[in-house]
């Protein structure tokens, strides 16, 4: 089992300070749009924000429950009381930081003690803890922070006009989008244990690829809603289609309850709107290759209309920059996409026991919580 160090220690530290900063800037930024007199606008970003900790408050309040299954029931009535004052993801900070600074600050090296030792058990905890997190903020990363990226990207390129709010909302979906990416494949690498170390180089051709892909795709669909918002809404609601049909196809057991299952295919399929997600751990080179190179065309189409059937656009939003930056980090990101995959990519991507059949079917719904919840949640 990898160690949870006390560099894993201050990045948590530093991921809970930036989630609050988050929370702080997106209320900011949701009152000068109110000022200003942009209701519209202010109502997206609290509709995006309230939606995205709904969702968040829900899978970890599940989580709890599933992991304490058996134990006294005031602590669960607890434990809903703070999730049903979206307080979750501070009492997941909490059991983190606790756990973490036992084995970062106060234990000493457990090497040569077996998996029954108490310093390996907190070692587990914390890293159970982290991972928790991890997957809680991939969900507010696509659920919150990279429509609002899409909406602060198309109202400057509506309206032209720029304020500092507008940058700083940007700047940290940035910033939520990179953090989120990279931490969620260190916990994975630390969560699985044939999983290969997540080294320096690594780190930045993932991000650069996730971060890249994005971009040219936010970019994208941006365009898309200057020439028609409708149009924009029938591709999203395509998109979703598509992927949740795909999701359903994979036959996932992320979730012990049904109702939780399709909630989590649900939001696999908004995720799918803006990123590749592997649901299975399994080799996926021919559905990657069709989900980049669909949005590869999607893309070229886009500028081609602007090109073609609305050249008296292409002035007012500065085309050919956009056009460039689209094509750009496509490039780029495929580019990144193609190295990351194959030099740096783990081959092992699970345990032989965590793929099969018994895993995947009603035994592997009893053992999940014992085995971990990334065996039936990976994104690559």
């Amino acid at each position: 089992m990898m160690k949870f160090t006390k560099q894993n220690f201050f990045v948590l530290v530093s991921g809970m300070i930036i989630y609050v900063i988050d929370i702080g800037v997106d209320f900011w930024v949701a009152s000068r749009y109110f000022c200003q007199g942009q209701y519209s606008w202010s109502i997206l970003i609290l509709c995006f924000r309230g939606f995205s900790s709904i969702i968040t408050q829900i899978f970890s309040y599940e989580w709890f429950k599933n992991d304490w299954e058996g134990t006294d029931t005031g602590k669960l009535k607890l434990v809903f009381l703070v999730h049903l004052f979206h307080c979750g993801i501070f009492m997941r900070y909490w059991f983190a930081l606790k756990y973490g600074c036992q084995v970062a600050f106060k234990q000493t090296s457990s090497r040569g003690t077996s998996e029954a030792d108490p310093s390996n058990f907190i070692q587990k905890q914390a890293i159970d803890a982290v991972t928790d997190i991890n997957m809680l903020r991939v969900f507010k990363t696509f659920l919150e922070t990279t429509p609002q990226l899409f909406l602060q990207i198309y109202i400057l390129m509506e309206h032209g006009k720029t304020n500092f709010f507008q940058y700083a909302a940007i700047i940290m979906s940035f910033c939520g989008i990179s953090l989120s990416m990279v931490d969620y494949q260190i916990s994975l690498r630390k969560s699985l244990p044939d999983k290969d170390e997540f080294r320096v180089l690594s780190k930045f051709m993932y991000l650069f690829y996730k971060l890249l892909t994005i971009t040219s795709w936010i970019l994208s669909i941006s365009l898309i809603t200057l020439l028609s918002v409708r149009i924009s809404v029938i591709l999203m609601i395509f998109l979703w289609i598509c992927g949740f049909t795909w999701t359903l196809r994979q036959h996932t057991t992320f979730c012990k309850s049904k109702k939780m299952e399709y909630l989590y295919r649900t939001v696999v399929g908004i995720i799918l709107i803006f990123s590749f997600f592997n649901i299975k751990g399994r080799r996926t080179k021919v559905c990657i290759s069709i989900y980049y190179a669909t949005h590869t065309v999607v893309t070229l189409g886009i500028l081609f209309v602007y090109i073609f059937w609305k050249p008296s656009i292409i002035k007012e939003i500065c085309f050919t920059i956009v056009s460039i930056l689209t094509i750009s980090s496509l490039v780029l990101g495929i580019i990144f996409l193609v190295v990351y995959y194959s030099h740096l990519h783990p081959t092992t991507y699970c345990r032989p026991q965590a793929c099969s059949d018994e895993v995947d079917g009603v035994a592997g719904q009893r053992e999940r919580v014992k085995t971990g919840r990334f065996q039936n949640f990976l994104m690559q």
